[in-house]
């Protein structure tokens, strides 16, 4: 486990992003979600499609906007009405690289244009000679050619389009990047090469990641801490070893029992778990969020926190550690 220093980079307070502006309309897509993320490290925030993982990340690159709670970089606010000048200092310090390359990719552009949009935007170079070394930077740091500037998207293949993204991102010399499913896309032979090269320029730029999948065997090779998220609502969150190691949310369980195993004889006897949300009794006992043991928080009431509690008990739990809880 890396030493952060516990330095908050990104916090996030009782998030809550609505679609639909009218009432019959209206759908619920983040639901009173709390997390922070430490200064070099990698968040993962895992879940089935439309369980609003995506939308926390575009919450905080400002793309979608927030209908209540609040979202803090380096202690500032930054959802809702800031100044001009603060929303072109986060339009370089956070940048997203996307799921698809081949959609987020302006067809009709030349390499060279795709990589310096966010420099024209925000205008982050001197002259045209800082742009192109800038650009060239860039393409080298991702382990692409300087001489790629005048190709376009469709002459590359899947994996070298998703490295154009990342140089895109790259190019603005941010510290904080939100990687949306940024390997889901692509062939299965070149995904750990892009998870290298995701973790190589962490530590070579000091980055920070916001890493959101739908993979847990991908989020357990490249996070540091993983939550948890179903139906808008974050369920469990722990440094990622004690997560695969001690689950305790019945989703968590069941998205693990999915991940497949490489051995075919223990894949046909393995048990698969199904989650059924109507296994919670939330309506006499309300469910709260509750640190069942260091750095491990899930989302139960008080019969649910009993039993855990048991399952840890002989486990990691520190036995002297009490539980705090508070309400959502």
């Amino acid at each position: 486990m890396k030493d952060f220093r516990k330095e908050i980079l990104l916090e996030v307070k009782n998030l809550r992003v609505e679609f639909g502006k009218k009432r019959k309309d209206k759908f619920v897509a983040v639901d009173g979600v709390s997390f922070h993320i430490y200064k070099g490290e990698t968040f993962g925030l895992v879940g089935e499609s439309g369980s609003g993982k995506t939308t926390i990340g575009r919450a905080i690159a400002r793309i979608n906007e927030t209908a209540s709670g609040e979202i803090f970089y380096k202690g500032q606010k930054i959802n809702g009405k800031i100044s001009k000048e603060l929303d072109k200092q986060l339009t370089r310090k956070i940048q997203m690289i996307f799921q698809d390359p081949m959609a987020s990719l302006n067809e009709r552009a030349k390499v060279d244009y795709i990589v310096s949009e966010g420099l024209y935007n925000i205008k982050n170079y001197k002259n045209e000679e800082e742009r192109k070394s800038k650009v060239e930077k860039a393409l080298l740091d991702v382990g692409l050619l300087p001489e790629f500037v005048s190709r376009f998207p469709h002459e590359f293949s899947g994996g070298q389009r998703q490295r154009i993204g990342i140089a895109r991102a790259l190019v603005m010399e941010p510290e904080f990047i939100i990687a949306d499913e940024p390997i889901s896309a692509l062939d299965v032979s070149i995904r750990a090469q892009v998870l290298n090269l995701l973790s190589e320029l962490q530590k070579e730029k000091n980055l920070t990641y916001l890493f959101i999948a739908h993979d847990l065997s991908v989020v357990r090779f490249i996070t540091d801490r993983l939550a948890v998220i179903h139906k808008g609502k974050i369920v469990e969150l722990a440094e990622t070893d004690k997560l695969f190691e001690n689950p305790l949310h019945p989703y968590t369980r069941a998205l693990l029992s999915a991940i497949p195993i490489p051995d075919p004889i223990k894949e046909k006897k393995k048990t698969l778990e199904v989650y059924d949300p109507n296994c919670h009794n939330y309506r006499k006992d309300p469910a709260k969020w509750i640190e069942i043991e260091p750095g491990h928080f899930v989302l139960a009431n008080e019969e649910e926190m009993e039993e855990y509690m048991n399952r840890l008990a002989g486990g990691s739990c520190n036995k002297y550690f009490k539980p705090r809880t508070s309400g959502l």
